[in-house]
């Protein structure tokens, strides 16, 4: 299930798994240990459910077993958004136990099934190639790679996987409350994929290769914490590298404020993501409304620094030093 390209590279770095005890993290757990990978796991426990405390514990076991490291971490109540917020949680956890430990890699068992929910989610708010093309293997963040070993694989594989080894697993309740919206498409995409697998997989390659034409009409020239400097062939591609950037910073970009950008050189995004164009670069930071001192709005002001961007290099001492002030 694992391709070999993926497998040799894993053979060669530190590897920490992303592991939940459900149907997908633990194929790719006992996957891993069939094909002699070096991997340790970190769970996350969101208090929701009676069997969250069970499912640590299998890991505990596991953990244990098989004598990897584990790393457990209990996240806070969220009152609203929880997808959202729970996501931003639990990588934030993953990057933390990465930076501290050394890892190479985060692995994640996201399969084919979520990356056609994914694609069908995204077509019913309207997206181009880019947006459907999803989930890929291998992704670059700033500290480590994150691997998803399994995209090629469907959820009924990995289930027959753990069934014809009688390996132990939880069914998350939540994957069928229908007020989570991943959850409407589950059953659409379990049914188009039990006859056409193949078809999909080469649709997602093709999408895939059209998206690198797209992207190559920008560049990253500059990344520090939450900040993005972009360099952008024309004002067209802006909406496809901030749609790109914004969901490597875990944010989802509507249609709507993709076609704001077309219009505007600056604004913020769901009041949180100041963006701006300026000389051809695209610049992304987190928006904060903060008082900045004279003598750095003075220094800000002579440099053309963009102004949205201004107060988070001030809070975060940032000085960007390429040459786009021209």
């Amino acid at each position: 299930m694992i391709k070999s390209a993926t497998l040799d590279r894993l053979r060669e770095s530190k590897n920490l798994l992303a592991f939940s005890a459900g149907v997908d993290s633990s194929a790719l757990f006992f996957l891993l240990l069939e094909q002699n990978i070096e991997f340790d796991i970190a769970i996350v426990n969101y208090n929701l459910r009676e069997e969250s405390k069970d499912e640590v514990a299998y890991a505990v076991e596991i953990a244990n077993r098989y004598s990897k490291k584990i790393y457990i971490s209990n996240s806070p109540k969220f009152s609203r958004n929880f997808e959202a917020n729970a996501r931003d949680f639990r990588y934030n956890f993953f990057k933390s136990v990465i930076d501290k430990e050394g890892y190479d890699n985060l692995l994640t068992a996201h399969h084919l099934n979520d990356r056609l929910e994914w694609m069908l989610m995204r077509l019913s708010k309207g997206a181009g190639a880019l947006t459907l093309s999803g989930m890929r293997e291998i992704e670059k963040k700033e500290s480590y790679s994150l691997i998803r070993p399994l995209l090629d694989s469907t959820k009924a594989q990995l289930l027959n996987f753990l069934e014809d080894r009688g390996i132990k697993y939880f069914i998350d309740k939540s994957n069928f409350d229908l007020k989570y919206e991943r959850n409407r498409y589950r059953p659409i995409a379990e049914a188009l994929l039990e006859n056409s697998k193949d078809g999909f997989i080469r649709s997602f390659n093709l999408l895939e290769q059209e998206a690198n034409i797209v992207k190559s009409g920008f560049s990253l020239i500059y990344s520090k914490k939450s900040l993005r400097v972009i360099k952008i062939d024309s004002i067209d591609i802006a909406p496809y590298a901030l749609n790109y950037y914004l969901k490597e910073l875990n944010y989802l970009v509507t249609h709507n404020e993709l076609e704001l950008i077309k219009r505007k050189n600056s604004i913020v995004v769901g009041r949180k993501w100041a963006v701006e164009i300026k000389n051809n670069y695209l610049f992304i930071a987190p928006y904060l409304n903060i008082v900045i001192p004279k003598k750095d709005r003075d220094y800000f002001r002579v440099n053309k620094i963009p102004v949205k961007i201004r107060a988070y290099l001030f809070l975060e001492n940032i000085d960007i030093d390429i040459n786009f002030r021209t």
